[in-house]
């Protein structure tokens, strides 16, 4: 028998029906429910699903049960300071129950199945196992368009994050930064703000590596305006993530919760540039808080724009990092030659590993004009690099395969 409330039972159907859920997936209706009764982040909310499980809470909350109610369900199954849980419970349900709209719940689900939007639980398959880190915070359930081997990248993944207002320099960086970490085998994850966050988000695009955009409102509603041709590609050959329902507003506190899942959800994060003020530096702290590797990009002592990433390597321990090589060292990756262990390479080998990538194959004739090797003696190399398992044909060209230490990494 469901343990959701029957007033609410049309709910859950309609849900199962719009969001195309199987019928036995309850956990996932309730969690797509309580999407839209909370706020990103609430701890109030994590802390009783974590305890009694979401169809449970949601019931709670949809059969009007007091604070108290809930708190003594809480400390019977181990939790502590029932005073506190109480006054929690009563701000909590304050919060949530004059968002019970079972027709706004329809409407929000309708509109992600038009949008080809799926939810992911953390049971899932696909769930970013990063976001764990957040705890009681961690968000109930998120939205998804795109690419699912896009979503498995976020494994070996590096955050580009900076100010909005960037500067030519910051660009510059942003743009050299994301196509080496492409060319290196890491996926990019940003904001798609304009700036910083756009510049990367093309430069992984354009090379074509895989980049993951983390938004701040509904998943059919792609902010900033200007970047929605820029996000709809992501959603392509990418993907799109956002942990509020289809229709929701960003706003300022969920631009600063979003950070929170850019920072759980990357392996590192670099800030390229960023004011004294930055929203980038919220990102920082949550990286910070969840003991992430934290890298900074220096800039001008004079400049204002690099003001927040010099405030980083002051009161963060934050790495300075200048090259791709540098932001992929702070993720735990090492150079080619380190990962291949301790075979001797050849001059050759190492111009055409350097030439080649690991996910857009090249011709022979690229290769050769990459390295300054001429095609016999490319052709030569990629045999004996074949052999060794370290780069593979695809195609009319070839690409190199991710090393031993890539694949234990991610």
């Amino acid at each position: 028998m469901s343990t959701i409330s029957g007033r609410h039972r049309v709910t859950v159907a309609r849900l199962r029906a719009d969001a195309g859920l199987r019928g036995d997936d309850e956990d996932v209706a309730a969690r797509l429910v309580i999407q839209t009764l909370i706020e990103p982040g609430d701890a109030v909310a994590g802390a009783a699903i974590a305890v009694l499980g979401a169809p449970a809470f949601l019931d709670a909350v949809l059969r009007g049960e007091g604070a108290r109610a809930l708190a003594d369900r809480l400390v019977e199954r181990g939790a502590d300071d029932g005073g506190r849980l109480i006054r929690e419970f009563t701000a909590g349900l304050r919060r949530w129950t004059p968002r019970i709209d079972d027709d706004a719940v329809a409407r929000s689900l309708a509109q992600a199945r038009r949008m080809g939007a799926v939810p992911l639980v953390p049971e899932d398959d696909l769930w970013p196992s990063g976001l764990d880190a957040l705890g009681l915070h961690r968000p109930v359930a998120l939205w998804a368009r795109g690419r699912h081997d896009a979503l498995g990248a976020l494994a070996r993944s590096i955050a580009l994050v900076g100010a909005r207002a960037a500067t030519p320099y910051g660009e510059h960086v942003a743009v050299e930064a994301a196509a080496g970490l492409v060319e290196r085998g890491f996926a990019v994850v940003s904001g798609a703000a304009y700036g910083i966050d756009g510049a990367a988000h093309r430069a992984a695009l354009a090379r074509e590596g895989v980049t993951i955009a983390v938004l701040a409102g509904g998943i059919d509603r792609f902010y900033p305006a200007g970047h929605e041709a820029l996000l709809t590609r992501i959603s392509e050959v990418g993907a799109v993530l956002a942990e509020v329902p289809c229709g929701t507003a960003p706003t300022k506190w969920r631009f600063l919760q979003r950070n929170r899942m850019i920072a759980a959800a990357s392996s590192a994060t670099v800030v390229v540039e960023a004011g004294v003020r930055s929203g980038s530096l919220n990102t920082a702290g949550h990286v910070a808080s969840l003991s992430r590797p934290l890298g900074a990009v220096p800039g001008p002592v004079t400049s204002p724009a690099s003001a927040g990433c010099h405030r980083l390597f002051r009161e963060y321990d934050a790495v300075c990092v200048t090259s791709a090589d540098e932001m992929a060292e702070l993720a735990g990756a090492s150079s080619v030659a380190e990962d291949r262990g301790s075979h001797a390479r050849s001059n050759d080998e190492v111009r055409v590993l350097d030439a080649l990538a690991v996910r857009s194959a090249r011709t022979v004739t690229d290769i050769a004009r990459r390295s300054g090797l001429a095609p016999e003696t490319v052709r030569s190399v990629l045999g004996h690099l074949e052999l060794g398992g370290e780069v593979a044909p695809e195609g009319d060209g070839w690409v190199r395969r991710p090393t031993l230490a890539d694949t234990l990494r991610s």
